[in-house]
């Protein structure tokens, strides 16, 4: 027979792989920890922790959920009302407004198009709201509206980055990153920064709610709407839960020897990631279980049997109650460039109820006092009408945003737009001024909390950025 020395060890080593998976079953843990955190090499990073830290300053709020609107809601129909715009309809805008203006894809000689929908009033604070909102109306004297943002982007994906990591260009920590950063994270059984989708998915991908440079313990983790939430959860088949652990037990034991001959970060942080996959095996299912709650509760929301805005509003309490310090909700459907009046009642129809009960669900749990909710989208939609089917064009000069608990003013409106929703003109609040706010409720001067990457300290509102002091309780 002949002898092939390099055949036989192949073949050993392919025996030994089986052998290793089939009767240790570390599949799990393995590839969960490689879906949670990306490149376990990244946790290496000097300092790298996910305990819990004290920010610059007592803190008003603890956690953030942060609801994003893809696609950029209309202000001018929702939050907004311009009864000038309504007198003006089909007419041209002014020359003088127009002029230098940057716009995606509306015509130069695009009418006014007034809003689609009425106005009503809400609440003690008396807020102007669509009648698409009921449901926000309900919860108005809760809720600050801030009615002139501003932003430097004219299209959905360098927007969006804008809003979520301070910057048009992709490679920056998301702001879930940099509030794990900055706090920890309150739990040892969930990750600290969960994203939950629904509608499309976002026009700048992962990267909203990615780490940039900063170690992959920092990113968001997208949870599933249906299955396992995070791939490759369960056990595989003939794997048991006594067998897992002996596993991990053993694994343990193999990194602690090499972490205590090597000191390698990254041996520790790998032990860490392994028992945290161990953990999220019980914790995750028992989160996504919402049948759980009483029937009082499911019913606020509208319909959670089933994956979508409505479910994801009381999974957002639900990772909240259980220590999640940031929860962001993905929403991409309020691109209307064309049938402006049936995306508007479909998404709001979507989207309203779930969106007010969570306030109210927080608040009735004294959960609101020290949870911020952030809604809104990258910008805002032109006063001009675009094409034929009544539909507007992006517009990056005034927009809607609202904020509830953690620290803000209730039944609170900031900012003014012109007659027509086109221009603010007074109080104007760039997304990096709302980042600099947000960071300030969270505990934080917003100048000192950075972090070193490629020679020089970057931090989230780059070098612009204020606190919006008239926010703030």
């Amino acid at each position: 027979m002949d002898f092939n020395p390099g055949l036989r060890a192949e073949s050993a080593r392919s025996i030994s792989r089986r052998w290793f998976f089939r009767e240790c079953g570390v599949g799990l843990a393995s590839i969960a920890l490689t879906s949670l955190l990306a490149r376990a090499g990244d946790l290496a990073a000097p300092g790298r922790t996910l305990a819990p830290r004290r920010p610059h300053f007592a803190p008003k709020a603890k956690r953030v959920i942060f609801l994003f609107m893809g696609g950029a809601p209309s202000h001018i129909d929702l939050f907004d009302a311009k009864p000038e715009l309504t007198k003006r309809n089909g007419q041209l805008p002014p020359e003088s407004l127009l002029a230098g203006y940057r716009s995606a894809f509306i015509k130069p000689d695009a009418t006014l198009l007034g809003p689609k929908f009425g106005f009503s009033r809400y609440g003690q604070c008396g807020m102007e709201l669509s009648e698409l909102l009921p449901h926000l109306g309900k919860v108005a004297d809760d809720v600050c509206f801030i009615r002139s943002m501003q932003t430097d982007a004219i299209n959905h994906a360098p927007g969006q980055l804008l809003m979520n990591t301070g910057s048009m260009q992709f490679g920056r920590p998301s702001l879930g990153a940099w509030s794990l950063y900055g706090l920890g994270s309150e739990t040892e059984n969930l990750p600290g920064f969960v994203v939950l989708s629904s509608a499309k998915g976002s026009s700048a991908g992962s990267a909203n709610w990615g780490c940039g440079f900063m170690p992959a313990a920092y990113a968001g983790v997208p949870f599933r709407a249906t299955g396992d939430p995070v791939l490759y959860l369960s056990n595989p088949p003939g794997i048991d839960a006594e067998a897992q652990r002996d596993s991990l037990d053993s694994l343990r034991r193999l990194n602690e020897m090499t972490l205590a001959v090597t000191g390698d970060p990254a041996t520790q942080a790998r032990i860490e990631g392994y028992e945290m996959a161990y953990r999220l095996q019980a914790s995750a299912p028992e989160l996504m279980e919402t049948s759980r709650e009483p029937e009082s509760v499911r019913s606020m929301y509208g319909d959670v049997s089933k994956p979508g805005f409505a479910r994801n509003c009381l999974l957002a309490r639900r990772l909240a109650e259980r220590g999640v310090r940031f929860v962001q909700l993905f929403h991409e459907a309020w691109d209307q460039h064309g049938n402006l009046q049936n995306g508007l009642k479909r998404n709001c129809a979507d989207t309203d109820q779930p969106a007010a009960a969570l306030i109210a669900d927080l608040k009735q749990r004294g959960m609101l006092d020290d949870t911020l909710v952030v809604w809104g989208g990258e910008f805002g939609r032109t006063p001009m009408a675009q094409g034929t089917d009544n539909g507007r064009d992006h517009h990056n000069r005034a927009f809607t945003m609202w904020l509830a608990g953690g620290g803000v003013k209730r039944g609170f409106i900031y900012g003014q737009t012109d007659e027509i929703g086109f221009s603010v003109v007074e109080n104007p609040v760039h997304v990096h001024d709302l980042h600099a706010t947000i960071l300030h409720l969270l505990g934080f001067d917003h100048e000192r909390l950075t972090f070193r990457s490629q020679g020089r300290d970057f931090r989230l509102t780059d070098v612009a950025g204020r606190v919006v002091g008239d926010l703030l309780v």
